[in-house]
């Protein structure tokens, strides 16, 4: 007998060296730890902790072999019943943009200034009444942009953020989003859901200074100012009102999407209160609930990935990343950052 545990014990001794921390070759249904940089366990998935080399070792037939992974065909379809459900969007005649320069590929670093005018010619601010516009808007000024600076929320951010929520998952967009993940049993209820978006976007995480500085929503949504430059920075509503307060000065633009109505996309360049981003990809004229929608689908199929989806019968891609560095609840991920990827 201890022989026989002996030969046991140097057999696990030998299986680990044979993994490395950061794959799963070797590693497959190994005990979760909450110490491991990534994990190769059957609950990695709806964690979204799993090693990037996941479906290769330990899935050989990839999503086919689990009723619940959503394949790419799935996310096709689920995209574009969301494209659909999009009922507070803008209408054609309710944005007016004003693109000017198109830059090359060599020109978006440079910092040069080639459009004279504002990208937002009008914007029909009616749309801000609606109840996900103006609970989205309420949570804009509830972060310090630079890194570093520890965030202090306070009951009424928590409110807000609650509030936010809530008018979200009443509309129909996001209830068809709740519908396609507890089929994938990714949630067992609405409440279930909500409690996780809460976590995975508006969870607090530090991206430098061991400070509690950032967060999902912060960075994706609101921007955040990292090493003297924009970080961040995706969201259309965001820009025009801080372009409308002469805060940001729209430069020029390095793709413009297919679409000939809401939504659209845009692959821009601007200045932020003297603060530069390079290519802030962005959805134009689409709710708060698309966006934070499709950027959530993403983020729990595909996470680091990118996630290809269909809108309107035209494709398009979305990268997500996870924060790597802490998690929450049991060893899920947060949301590092989330944004249409432009050619």
């Amino acid at each position: 007998m201890k022989t026989w545990l002996l030969l046991v014990g140097v057999g696990m001794a030998l299986g680990c060296v044979s993994g490395t921390p950061d794959s799963c070759e070797g590693r497959c249904e190994e005990p979760y730890s909450v110490e491991d940089e990534c994990h190769c366990d059957a609950e990695c998935e709806s964690r979204r902790n799993c090693c990037e080399d996941y479906y290769v070792h330990c899935r050989p037939e990839g999503f086919s072999r689990s009723r619940d992974a959503i394949t790419d065909e799935e996310l096709l379809h689920i995209s574009e019943q969301l494209y659909g459900a999009d009922h507070n969007k803008a209408r054609p005649n309710d944005i007016a943009i004003n693109p000017q320069y198109r830059a090359a590929p060599d020109e978006t670093d440079d910092q040069e200034d080639r459009s004279p005018e504002p990208l937002y010619a009008y914007v029909n601010e009616k749309l801000f009444s609606k109840p996900t516009y103006a609970s989205f808007i309420r949570l804009l000024d509830n972060y310090q942009r630079a890194t570093g600076r520890e965030e202090e929320v306070t009951a009424e951010e928590l409110r807000e953020q609650d509030t936010f929520l809530r008018e979200v998952m009443r509309t129909e967009l996001m209830k068809k989003l709740f519908a396609f993940l507890h089929k994938k049993n990714r949630y067992s209820s609405e409440q279930e859901f909500l409690a996780d978006l809460k976590e995975m976007w508006f969870g607090l995480y530090s991206r430098g200074n061991g400070e509690k500085d950032s967060s999902g929503f912060e960075h994706v949504f609101s921007g955040e100012i990292k090493k003297g430059k924009v970080s961040g920075f995706h969201n259309w509503i965001r820009f025009y009102l801080l372009e409308k307060q002469g805060l940001v000065n729209y430069f020029s633009h390095n793709f413009d999407g297919p679409w000939d109505t809401y939504p659209d996309v845009l692959g821009l360049q601007f200045s932020w209160d003297g603060f530069y981003k390079e290519v802030g990809a962005a959805f134009i004229g689409c709710s708060p609930e698309f966006e934070f929608g499709v950027y959530t689908l993403c983020f729990i199929a595909r996470p680091g990935r990118a996630c290809h989806l269909s809108l309107g019968g035209h494709s398009i891609s979305i990268q997500t990343y996870t924060w790597t560095k802490s998690t929450y609840g049991h060893g899920k991920k947060y949301i590092a950052t989330a944004y249409v990827i432009s050619p």
